[in-house]
């Protein structure tokens, strides 16, 4: 299946359908970029690094360099989007196999380089990369697998493979990094990348009541399954203080902290210089700090930012010009809605505590720059509208 699809990207068509030549859009010009999905997320990206700095300034020992280094990943991530959406769009076919390809690899190195964060994170989910740093390639995964799942999807829709084969072979491509992250083990990316793939079938077509029918699967039989063979005791105890509030006090630490900076941000923000001590507030609880230093008026910015930058991505997403295209925006878009929704979710309560860091604005280079590379996705297939 790989090697069919790579020399399929890789055919000359004197047409220009398909070209393996890496070549800019006949409107390849800044004009054409659409800055309602640029704005929001510069600005989401500028509050990020405002309330990181303020973060890691109150006692981190490695401040300034963690902050110079974010705000040189943004800066990149910026740079790697603009490159990718001046590229022509035909070309985003041989990138996802390419992402694909290369995280698939560096799964596989994940359990076999030496290096791990077991005892700091709960899972073997990084590499230590020389230059780069801690790097975590399920990251990389989501977008390579939405890419390829896609086109999957729409040669099924156009009756160039059949349903059952094409199912099969989306079962080819998911399987092997799938089954490398739950190994990790990582459940947070794994509901991530299941989350997305539901909203592809969805758009793709499938009926109401398969939805209904595989809800109702994973009710009965995943969640027993997954309760008694898969989750941590720890992954449990979190589970059951959300539904049971103040059952386990040190497990409902985080979070008691985490809002108790959110209640003190008020309106604007805790002026006092005094502020609440949050485990890893400068990842997955960073949207306390938002609160915490932008108080209310800044959590609601971010939430309508958020919100603006989703709907314009559907609209992408209906102005596609192919069908391919349409299912990697609802893809991507599905993948930051639930970085955000949990994220978000979690820092006040609603949502179980997992890893799912808060996009653009939490700490971490790579994963900025990854945000930045699925974004420029986005843009590409936004700006072939007018081809």
């Amino acid at each position: 299946m790989l090697t069919r699809q790579l020399t399929e990207v890789l055919t000359t068509d004197m047409a220009g359908q398909k070209s393996g030549i890496v070549r800019l859009r006949n409107n390849g010009s800044l004009r054409s970029i659409d800055y309602f999905l640029v704005v929001p997320i510069l600005l989401i990206t500028i509050i990020g690094l405002f309330v990181l700095n303020r973060v890691l300034s109150n006692g981190y020992d490695a401040y300034p360099g963690n902050f110079y280094r974010q705000v040189t990943a943004a800066a990149m991530g910026i740079f790697i989007a603009l490159i990718i959406c001046l590229l022509d769009t035909h070309f985003l076919k041989m990138i996802g196999w390419v992402i694909y390809g290369a995280s698939l690899f560096l799964l596989l190195l994940v359990p076999l380089d030496g290096y791990t964060m077991v005892d700091t994170w709960g899972a073997d989910a990084w590499l230590n990369l020389p230059v780069i740093g801690t790097f975590q390639p399920s990251e990389l995964a989501k977008i390579g697998l939405v890419i390829v799942a896609s086109d999957i999807f729409e040669q099924m829709g156009k009756k160039e493979i059949g349903i059952i084969r094409g199912f099969g072979y989306l079962a080819g491509v998911y399987a092997p990094p799938m089954l490398l992250i739950l190994h990790q083990p990582d459940f947070g990316t794994a509901m991530v990348i299941v989350f997305s793939f539901v909203c592809i079938m969805f758009v793709w077509g499938v009926k109401y009541r398969y939805f209904l029918l595989a809800i109702s699967a994973v009710i009965v039989i995943g969640v027993p399954f997954v309760w008694n063979f898969y989750l941590a005791s720890y992954q449990k105890k979190r589970i059951l203080s959300l539904v049971f509030e103040g059952s386990d006090p040190k497990t409902e630490y985080n979070l008691v902290q985490s809002k108790a900076a959110i209640a003190s941000g008020g309106l604007a923000g805790n002026s006092t210089g005094i502020y609440v001590k949050v485990p890893v507030k400068e990842s997955d609880f960073i949207y306390s700090a938002i609160s915490e230093h932008l108080g209310f008026i800044g959590t609601t910015a971010i939430i309508i930012l958020t919100f603006f930058f989703l709907c314009r991505c559907m609209y992408v997403s209906s102005k596609a010009s192919r069908p391919a295209y349409s299912y990697v925006v609802v893809g991507i878009a599905a993948s930051f809605a639930f970085h955000f929704i949990e994220n978000m979710g979690m820092s006040v309560g609603l949502l179980p505590i997992t890893g799912i860091p808060l996009p653009f604005i939490s700490l971490g280079g790579t994963a900025m720059m990854v945000n930045y590379i699925a974004f420029g996705i986005i843009l590409n297939i936004s700006m072939d509208r007018g081809q």
